[in-house]
């Protein structure tokens, strides 16, 4: 699965993008995002309030119990500000 991060959450974690295995017990997106807590450093900080990120799966914006499965592109976004 490729995972891209956006904004402040790629500052926070380091990166923009990386695959990964699809974890195991992971099937749907809370449950990705519960993970990703637990992956430490940038990662706990980054997903501390999860409530507020939206996530995409291959393109299309899903509600947290959407499924995911190995090969899926998952995006994910904090909220954004303007001015």
């Amino acid at each position: 699965m490729k995972v891209l991060y956006f904004s402040w959450l790629k500052e926070k974690i380091g990166k923009g993008e990386e695959q990964l295995d699809l974890p195991d017990g992971v099937c749907d997106v809370q449950g990705l995002l519960d993970w990703m807590k637990d992956r430490g450093d940038g990662f706990t900080d980054a997903f501390a309030n999860d409530a507020i990120i939206r996530v995409a799966v291959n393109h299309e914006y899903v509600e947290r119990t959407h499924a995911v499965q190995a090969g899926d592109e998952v995006a994910i976004f904090p909220p954004v500000t303007g001015g």
